[in-house]
């Protein structure tokens, strides 16, 4: 699977998969990235690819040495499920 990219331009993490593009939007705040959506195409859904989108987002994220704040339900559910990122939690 390709790596997750922060496509500035378009404000939002990408990752390409067979063709297809999933993708997190987000804004930022003062030191935090605020994840607003997640978006699987239909064809690739359950398949753990939003996961896969959403740890790369986070390991991206914690480069930049900012927290995170979870704007989606996806989201939500990812930081509740793997308490290794509560340290990002803004």
């Amino acid at each position: 699977m390709a790596a997750v990219r922060d496509n500035k331009a378009l404000s939002r993490f990408e990752l390409d998969v067979e063709g297809d593009v999933a993708f997190a939007n987000y804004r930022l705040a003062p030191s935090a990235v605020i994840i607003t959506h997640t978006e699987t195409p239909r064809a690739l859904r359950g398949r753990g690819i939003a996961s896969e989108l959403v740890k790369g987002a986070l390991a991206l994220i914690r480069a930049d040495g900012h927290k995170v704040i979870a704007g989606c339900g996806f989201v939500v559910d990812y930081l509740r499920k793997h308490p290794e990122y509560a340290d990002m939690v803004g």
